[in-house]
């Protein structure tokens, strides 16, 4: 039945509800009996119709049956208006329900109304208007000013900002150039950019969010099938329950009238409506609202797993930190600052190593411009050798300066020394001119990320990488981990037996990786998180939980709403079931107006639902800053970070 159809039957129950009430109260005997006539029909047909298709096809006895049922036991015995009002309250939730769902799997939809109809693909000098399902891979689109990129791919030419929010959720714009990734559905928001297409729109961002979204919502929590395997059960049981109490009230000495009424009471009492809906109503509402603020479940159950995790390991390189190294600090000796980067700087601009993008980086955002030098000689994992026309100079690690004949035990650079970071020297012959210290650094939602877990109650935090122990000493120290939850020279095997030794000791475990070297880990945690998934099929593919975007605070919030969630489920279970059981009692020992226990057990299942749809309202928060979790893009000729680089 579409949702017009259901709305406008509705709508006719009411209005039949309306006419027999007025017909009731003002003695017109005709409109009344239409109204009620109208309301049968309406509101006790479809429902009729529904439960016997289920117990055809499915062989399943379900609630419409017990409602349409106790309606007619109303009918029977003398009382079509308590039967009406159960029909029309019937009726009325069954839509609310449904159209309360329905707003919840438009996340979808919404999805689907992200991606662009056309695009402009360059075509020799030229640019023609395409639709956005004919890009293929290699293509060159151009986006210009306010565009929306049609399909992923790579800028090749140009820069500006991206407003990523419809995908990562990000709500700041990230700046891109030449070498960074760009997803479908996001906005150019200034300058003109050529990319080239690198996924066909069938397996584009979109494309995966919106296959992800789907098996998550068709995927059922442990909890829901539960509520549903009992609510089948208990069906039949009340079914069974309302023919022996009318056995029952007949036996004690009651008119057959009398019993019946009874029973049709006990029936709508002890429907389990309100349970059967209850988890449901709060899971779907709460994978919605996390695939609004980026954060995409695979379905129901890893959202309850991760409500009962108190325990994160987290992968360093790509997680925790950004997964690029950055010059930390500078010691010139015999130049000024300026001179010495400079010189650094164009040395430097012979490697594509990514400490050289590095040096160049900070250069750039520095203002100096690297010296032209010439004659460069290349020492495979030691360093260069170039001269500026008058002098020579080198650039390297210890092992270059060794070659060269230079002293690196100086006073003045004891601090980068004795630091657990990656040291540059510059040195003219067998003299240090200066060094530099550059190392992979934390995340700027890092700290932020962690302690608000702390605060939603994880009690445990690991770090595992394949790191050296002092790197990775050192970024546990900045993040606050204790020194025995940080494991280095790990290989992925190894990150296996540590989160099964954690999952061994009782805690429920979740892993947080990039999703490509980590997925073995990601496999065997409780919960597998990956980080930046946006652009990884492995990280989709191998991970319960996929953080669309870099910024830990969406983790902290993921973890936050699963919580939530698990609350309002048990609200609501305990709700349904406390109601039920009071029904009940009413019906059977009390005799309670079936009028009454119609309310009682709609009025229920509606506030059941209404409960569950809080969580709709209840977002993904990102991280106040500028790319808590967003990495700016790396200059033409730097070496990108990637996941599959990850330690």
């Amino acid at each position: 039945m579409s949702k017009d159809t259901d709305t406008l039957l509705t709508a006719l129950t009411l209005l039949g509800m309306v006419a027999a009430v007025l017909g009731w109260l003002g003695g017109f005997a005709m409109v009344g009996a239409a109204g009620l006539v109208l309301v049968y029909l309406a509101g006790g047909v479809p429902a009729g119709a529904r439960a016997l298709a289920s117990l055809w096809r499915e062989r399943v006895l379900d609630i419409d049956l017990l409602m349409v049922l106790a309606a007619i036991a109303a009918a029977t015995v003398g009382a079509p208006l308590e039967g009406a009002v159960l029909l029309t309250l019937f009726s009325l939730s069954t839509t609310l329900e449904r159209r309360a769902m329905g707003r919840a799997r438009r996340a979808v939809e919404a999805l689907m109304a992200l991606r662009p109809d056309t695009a402009l693909r360059r075509e020799g000098e030229s640019v023609a208007e395409v639709t956005a399902s004919a890009l293929v891979p290699g293509d060159i689109v151009v986006l210009r000013p306010g565009a929306r990129v049609p399909v992923d791919g790579v800028i090749v030419a140009g820069e500006g900002a991206i407003d990523e929010a419809t995908i990562t959720g990000e709500s700041m714009p990230v700046h891109k150039g030449p070498g960074a990734q760009v997803h479908e559905a996001t906005v150019n928001l200034n300058g003109v950019i050529d990319m080239r297409v690198t996924r066909a729109t069938a397996q584009s961002t979109v494309a995966r969010m919106i296959a992800l979204v789907t098996e998550a919502q068709a995927a059922r929590a442990p909890s829901e099938r539960f509520s549903a395997w009992f609510g089948q059960r208990y069906t039949v049981a009340v079914l069974l329950g309302a023919v022996l109490a009318f056995g029952v009230f007949v036996w004690l000495g009651r008119a057959a009238d009398e019993a019946l009424y009874r029973a049709a009471t006990l029936l709508v009492a002890a429907s389990p409506c309100a349970i059967v809906i209850s988890v449901p109503a709060a899971i779907l509402s709460a994978l919605s609202a996390a695939a609004r603020g980026g954060v995409l479940f695979k379905g129901g159950a890893a959202l309850e797993s991760l409500a009962a995790v108190r325990a994160f390991a987290f992968d360093k390189t790509g997680t925790l930190t950004t997964g690029r190294a950055e010059v930390v600090q500078i010691i010139p000796l015999t130049l000024d600052e300026g001179a010495f980067l400079a010189r650094l700087a164009g040395l430097e601009a012979q490697s594509e190593h990514p400490i050289a993008a590095a040096i160049r980086r900070e250069a750039v955002r520095r203002g100096v411009t690297p010296r032209a030098l010439a004659n460069v000689t290349a020492f495979p994992s030691e360093g260069i050798l170039a001269e500026d026309g008058v002098e020579s100079f080198w650039a390297g690690n210890p092992r270059m300066a060794r070659r060269m004949g230079a002293d690196t035990d100086l006073p003045a650079l004891t601090a980068l020394t004795e630091a657990a970071q990656t040291v540059v020297y510059l040195g003219q012959g067998r003299t240090i001119l200066g060094a530099l210290s550059v190392a992979d650094q934390p995340r700027s939602s890092a700290r932020a990320g962690l302690a608000a877990l702390r605060a939603g109650g994880v009690a445990r935090f690991a770090m595992m990488t394949g790191d050296r122990q002092p790197v990775a000493a050192r970024i546990g120290a900045d993040l606050g981990l204790e020194p025995h939850e940080i494991h280095a020279d790990l290989l992925p095997a190894d990150k296996v037996a540590l989160v099964a030794a954690m999952t061994g000791q009782g805690d429920r475990v979740a892993f947080v990786g990039d999703g490509v070297n980590d997925a073995a880990a990601l496999a065997r945690a409780d919960v597998g998180i990956a980080m930046g998934a946006a652009g990884s099929e492995v990280a989709l593919q191998a991970a319960d939980v996929a953080l669309l975007s870099d910024d830990l605070t969406r983790l902290a919030e993921a973890h936050r709403l699963a919580r939530r969630t698990a609350r309002i489920i048990r609200q609501n279970l305990a709700f349904a079931m406390g109601a039920m059981v009071l029904l009940v009692l009413g019906a059977l020992f009390f005799e309670l107006p079936l009028p009454l226990a119609v309310i009682g057990h709609e009025g229920g299942t509606v506030l059941v639902v209404l409960n569950g749809l809080r969580l709709l309202r209840d977002p993904i928060r990102a991280d106040q800053g500028r790319g808590a979790g967003a990495t700016p893009a790396a200059p033409a000729g730097a070496a990108a970070p990637g996941a599959q680089n990850s330690v």
